[in-house]
Formats: structure tokens, C-alpha cells, sequence
């Protein structure tokens, strides 16, 4: 694979021509040498990446419509489409979920992560779909915090995996970090931190699994990472591994549907599902058609 779309593809907040600015600026390294961004890659070249300060940065609010499940003064509870990004980063400062929110809370958004990131009390990937629950002002911000903190607010995502997993249900603790011989993944490693992944296979298709995953922590990709780590990767997850599917899919198969926590104001525990998307519920149904043959 080419250099600049390597690194586009594992790096799907920064956009492809800021990527291609920064190899032709001099700022990528392939085995300690700068190449262009038509060299293709072997196995095990070791990519840096140097990203310049911002000298000035403006954020600004875009109407871009949003699919929200829930609002309050206190929060607000989105449910984030695949392959719309979080929060701003090099190269990327509009059409994220943080210019949408923006425009549609005209800037009542919490300030405690910063002019980057107003708001924003946890991410989820950019090709992963599901909710979010976005913080309005910084008392709602630090509540909702302590409960990430804690490991008490509730998270269950959808996915679906090359091949099958024999055991109905599965808790995978292995701590996760930076990948050394890759430093664009995560893995499992052992000084990484801790992570705690529990799965429940819904249905065994012929080569596939359909599953529920429930979160005890949060790591960067740590369902993706757990899943590669028993040998199951997500479909589509370019990242993680380079089997292909007969499927056109942008990114992992993988879907944020449900999130509970105590709200900040009332106490109360409060719950939020999503429906799966419709290319998620597509592969569903053939795969479903295969058994049936």
C-alpha cells in the first residue's frame, strides 16, 4: 500500500491532503528516511509521523444535522452516524461532531476538555456508530466524569467478527497499549493499562459472529483490540487486520447501542438505546439467508 494512503487509513481523523502536505513538508519518517507518498510500504516499516503545533486554530459551528435521542440543560445524547468524526484534529477542523454541537447548543457546551473539545465527555472511533452523550456545562461534565472514572456508567456496543466463536460468553482481561512493532495500533501488551471486555455471542453465522460486548473499561480500540487478540477481528477493521470480506464496508463493523449512567441533576439512572444501522442490519440478513441455504 502507498505510503499516504496507509497512513489515511489509520489515521481517519487527519484528512488525506494534510497527510500529503506533511510527507511533502518532510515531517514522515519510513525506517528513519523520508520517502514520498507513493512509496509503498513492506511489512514491519517502522512509520514516525511529526505534527507541527497549530499555530491558530478556529472552530467554528456548522449546521450539520444530528440524530439526537435526548436534551436536557445538562446534557445531550447524539447518535452519531459512521464515519463522522468526534472532535477536530490536524488537518480536520470542520464537519465533526464538535461543529455540529456547536451550532445546535450555540456554544452552551462544557469548557473542561479545552476549545478543541467542548463538551466532549468520552469519543468513539470514526467509523463507529452509537451514542454519545455530550456535556453542557462543567458540573455535567464533571459528574458524568466520575462515572467514566469509575467504571459505573454502562456501555454495550454490537459487532460482528470473522469466524466463530464456540463459547456463548467470554471476558477477555488483557491490558492494552501502544503497539511497539506498529505505533498506529494498539495491542495487547504487558505494561499497557487495564482492560476489561466482556462478550456474548447472539448468533454463529458460517463464517462469521454476530456479538454484544459490554465495556468495564475504556481503552483506545480496546474492542477492536481484544477481538484481534483471540483471533476474531471486526469486519472491515483495515486496521487490525488484512482478511476482506464480501462486503464494501468503510471501517469496522461496530456500533455504540446502548449507554446508561446517572443523570447529573436528578440522580437518576438513565438508559439510551440505538437501532443498528442499516449496513449493519444488511449483513445481518445475509448472512442470515446463507444459514437458511
Amino acid at each position: 500500500m502507498r505510503l499516504d494512503q496507509f497512513i489515511s487509513s489509520n489515521l481517519p481523523s487527519i484528512s488525506r491532503s494534510y497527510i500529503q502536505k506533511l510527507i511533502d513538508e518532510k515531517r514522515v519518517l519510513v525506517n528513519g528516511k523520508y520517502e514520498k507518498k507513493s512509496f509503498l510500504l513492506k511489512s514491519f516499516d517502522n512509520i514516525e509521523i511529526y505534527i507541527p503545533e497549530p499555530k491558530s486554530i478556529e472552530i467554528s459551528p456548522e449546521n450539520i444535522p444530528l440524530n439526537i435521542l435526548f436534551e436536557d440543560k445538562d446534557i445531550l445524547i447524539v447518535n452519531k452516524e459512521k464515519g463522522m468524526v468526534v472532535h477536530p484534529a490536524p488537518g480536520n477542523y470542520s464537519h465533526t461532531l464538535v461543529n455540529a454541537i456547536l451550532y445546535h447548543c450555540k456554544g452552551n457546551l462544557s469548557e473542561i476538555n479545552g476549545y478543541i473539545r467542548p463538551g466532549i465527555v468520552h469519543r468513539i472511533d470514526k467509523d463507529t456508530s452509537g451514542i454519545l452523550v455530550i456535556a453542557k456545562n462543567n458540573a455535567a461534565h464533571q459528574f458524568l466524569s466520575e462515572q467514566f472514572k469509575e467504571h459505573s456508567i454502562q456501555r454495550e456496543y454490537q459487532l460482528i467478527t470473522f469466524g466463530n466463536i464456540k463459547t456463548t460468553h467470554l471476558s477477555i482481561e488483557q491490558p492494552i497499549g501502544r503497539n511497539p512493532k506498529n505505533r498506529l495500533q494498539m495491542a495487547v501488551v504487558p505494561n499497557g493499562k487495564p482492560a476489561i471486555t466482556h462478550l456474548t455471542v447472539i448468533e454463529n453465522f458460517k463464517d462469521k459472529t454476530y456479538l454484544k460486548a459490554r465495556l468495564e473499561t475504556g481503552r483506545t480500540h480496546q474492542i477492536r483490540v481484544h477481538c484481534t487478540y483471540i483471533g476474531h477481528p471486526l469486519l472491515g477493521d483495515s486496521l487490525y487486520t488484512n482478511r476482506k470480506c464480501e462486503y464494501q464496508l468503510q471501517g469496522q463493523t461496530l456500533h455504540a447501542g446502548y449507554l446508561g449512567f446517572v443523570h447529573p441533576t436528578s440522580k437518576e439512572f438513565i438508559e439510551f438505546y440505538s437501532p443498528l444501522p442499516e449496513y449493519f442490519s444488511h449483513i445481518l440478513r445475509n448472512e442470515t439467508l446463507k444459514l437458511q441455504k
